[in-house]
């Protein structure tokens, strides 16, 4: 199986599986002498872990960082750096009943066409809880942004139908949704509670914000800034589509419109999202990722099995009525882990051979 690993300079690989023996990731390219914890990792899985409230799964899994390599008396030195997260809650006799039925929405039918089998415990590698790993090489990519001055914050814009109407960042950690507004949060939770008795699920868009970030970073043109933001997002399960600055509605503008006229003072506006020609402007960089809902669901819906006949499933089990709140760490990590990684890559075309 190809495709686990993400970066050139800071590269990160990821492993496991939803319910064997552990998930993790090795993280390489890491400086030496940065002061790196398992707390400084802890407090961002700590965002992502299961069981956080009524809207997400009931899984009771401590996602306890283990560092086992890659650090002496607290520092970093410059070797991979592997960090485990053994499973303990894991549950895949929850999956006997339906283990020879493709769920829709899930990666079911198209692992087992690519590789001749598949895991049926819970989707196995295609699994939300592989972002587990990413999280944590992301928590040592921002704590190593942070000394920079670097930083990602991601919240949900929309959900269930309801968007946010003000941007109060220090809301987005005091409600279950992580939503950047309170009043907008307290809607969503209850449209999303009412849609969740009915045994379904919603999605919503989870918008970043990267401050901090220098003029000059992206390798055009393939590796172009915006591009590898892209392939990181929608590397992740449950994204579908992404935009920057305007997006999509750049479409409906002129480009007298769209385009950011520069004073001596900087950018006038940024429509871009704070990248051009594949390159950081050094305004802040803004994207917008939709996120599906979530494909586990205890409705019945049509189906077929392994053989081919028509069949009826109800996916039961412990399930998010809604990924975004629990996505938001994910979309940071992987954010900081880009930008960290095009960092070093500039860092490496300045310096002298």
């Amino acid at each position: 199986m190809a495709g686990n690993n993400f970066g050139e300079v800071f590269r990160i690989t990821t492993f496991g599986e939803s319910h064997g023996g552990a998930v993790g990731v090795v993280v390489d390219g890491v400086t030496p002498g940065v002061d790196i914890s398992e707390e400084d990792i802890q407090k961002e899985l700590d965002r992502r872990k299961p069981g956080q409230s009524s809207v997400t799964t009931p899984r009771k899994e401590p996602d306890r960082a283990h560092l086992l390599s890659g650090i002496f008396q607290g520092k970093t030195t410059g070797t991979p750096l592997l960090v485990i997260l053994y499973n303990s809650d894991a549950d895949p006799s929850a999956y006997d009943d339906i283990k020879d039925l493709f769920r829709p929405g899930h990666a079911d039918y198209t692992y087992l066409k690519k590789y001749g089998l598949r895991d049926w415990r819970g989707s196995g590698r295609a699994s939300g809880r592989e972002t587990a790993g990413r999280v944590a090489a992301g928590a040592i990519a921002k704590k190593i942004l942070a000394s920079r001055g670097i930083s990602a914050t991601a919240y949900t814009r929309a959900s269930a139908g309801i968007t946010c109407r003000t941007y109060q960042p220090d809301e987005i950690e005091k409600n279950p949704l992580r939503a950047c507004d309170p009043e907008a949060a307290g809607e969503m939770l209850r449209k999303i509670s009412a849609i969740q008795e009915t045994q379904d699920s919603v999605g919503g868009i989870i918008e970043c914000r990267l401050q901090g970030v220098p003029a000059g970073l992206g390798e055009p043109v393939f590796d172009k800034l915006d591009a590898e933001l892209a392939r990181a997002m929608l590397s992740i399960g449950s994204v579908k589509g992404i935009e920057f600055g305007a997006g999509f509605a750049a479409a409906a503008m002129t480009g007298s419109e769209h385009n950011d006229e520069m004073t001596p003072a900087g950018f006038s506006t940024n429509h871009a999202g704070g990248i051009i020609g594949g390159i950081s402007t050094g305004e802040e960089i803004i994207f917008r990722v939709a996120v599906k809902p979530t494909s586990s669901i205890a409705r019945p819906q049509q189906t077929v099995d392994t053989g081919g006949t028509a069949r009826t499933i109800r996916t039961e089990g412990r399930h998010d009525a809604c990924i975004c709140p629990r996505i938001v760490p994910v979309i940071e990590a992987m954010a900081a882990i880009v930008l960290l990684d095009h960092l070093k890559r500039q860092t490496a075309l300045h310096s002298p051979a």
